[in-house]
């Protein structure tokens, strides 16, 4: 079956066509903001060829939803309904659901969330302490996010080690322009760093990550900026971005070396949160055996993941310095000495798209 894997990221708008595992085209349309172009959708819907089914990826499926499922009109109003809890992609997810839906009418579609794969946090991991109210009336607690990309990465650096998801304790990190860690213990998520919404956790391209609630607090009463002005910063304006002036980590890394303040500093942060976040990870499962790096920043910032080992060479990580530096796909970065494994996976969150494209499908018959 030829599957279309719809991909709405925070600026851009990724269209594959995948069948069997395999990669029969793909094209990636710059779409910045919530909105995009229905027109040049469909016209590399068209380009792309046969599709037998679509799979959308939609960061937020809140509570309700923690699987695939497929599309109709009462999916499509609770998804518009969690719009305000990951603006920078939801809208867009629904605007691309439009899109292709239109260019391809009878074709069956099926929601793949981000937070599904989250779904396992235990109690402890995704309450929030908070009154009983805000938490079992209003529906507040940690959700995470990148599920996609976690699952696939988890189950692929099993596949290269040659052992099952159920035998291995996982820190993934997801590192793009969004970032955040998961620990996927014996094949299930049991902690990650994204909470609500995507704001929460590591420092990312412009979201700040995670800030003292008694910050904001503070500007709204002292600054007297209005929400609307508060979450446009967090998410558009902070981060590397509010750090260095540029939301591009190679960027970054350069000017770091140069000597730039501005970029030491973001870079500083950068790595601060993320050593200490995959710590974290660890504590959450007693222990780690593989860290796996993926994303845009995880696949090729060889600098990031060789200052973030050596501060963790207390866990038992080491990489090796030749393959870390020209590592350019799937591979096995563990170096002499190392008691946890390090592997870098190209990030695939289309495949992920379908094999939830096939099980909606096959649970219901279609």
């Amino acid at each position: 079956m030829r599957i279309l894997a719809v991909n709405a990221g925070s600026s851009s708008l990724k269209l594959s066509v995948v069948d069997d595992d395999r990669l029969c085209g793909a094209q990636e349309l710059s779409a910045p903001g919530a909105k995009v172009d229905p027109e040049l959708v469909a016209s590399v819907v068209r380009a792309l060829g046969r599709v037998d089914a679509v799979g959308h990826r939609i960061v937020h499926g809140g509570a309700r939803y923690t699987g695939p499922v497929r599309i109709d009109d009462v999916v499509v109003a609770a998804l518009e309904g969690l719009s305000d809890l990951a603006p920078l992609h939801q809208a867009k997810s629904l605007a691309a659901l439009e899109a292709v839906s239109n260019a391809l009418p009878e074709c069956p579609a099926v929601a793949c969330f981000d937070t599904a794969f989250h779904a396992t946090l235990p109690p402890a991991a995704s309450t929030y302490a908070l009154p009983r109210i805000w938490r079992e009336g209003w529906g507040l607690r940690r959700f995470g996010f990148h599920g996609l990309s976690h699952a696939y990465a988890a189950r692929r650096a099993a596949e290269m080690l040659e052992r099952s998801p159920e035998e291995l304790r996982i820190v993934t990190c997801h590192l793009g322009a969004g970032a955040s860690l998961a620990a996927v213990q014996f094949g299930y998520s049991v902690d990650t760093t994204m909470g609500f919404t995507p704001l929460e956790g590591l420092a990312m391209a412009t979201r700040s990550g995670s800030v003292d609630p008694g910050l904001l607090l503070w500007i709204l009463e002292h600054k007297k900026l209005d929400e609307q002005q508060i979450a446009h910063a967090l998410e558009h304006e902070s981060g590397m971005l509010g750090l260095a002036g540029t939301a591009d980590m190679r960027e970054i890394v350069d000017r770091a070396a140069a000597g730039n303040a501005d970029a030491s500093l973001a870079l500083g942060v950068y790595l601060h949160r993320l050593r200490a976040g995959i710590a974290a990870m660890a504590a959450a499962m007693n222990g780690v055996d593989v860290v796996v790096w993926t994303g845009g920043v995880g696949e090729h910032a060889p600098t990031i993941r060789a200052a973030t080992t050596e501060a963790l060479a207390f866990l038992g990580l080491a990489i090796d310095g030749d393959k870390n530096a020209t590592a350019t796909e799937d591979l096995d970065l563990t170096g002499d000495g190392a008691t946890v494994r390090t592997l870098v996976v190209h990030a695939r969150e289309d495949l992920e798209i379908c094999r939830g494209v096939n099980q909606a499908l096959h649970l219901q018959g279609a």
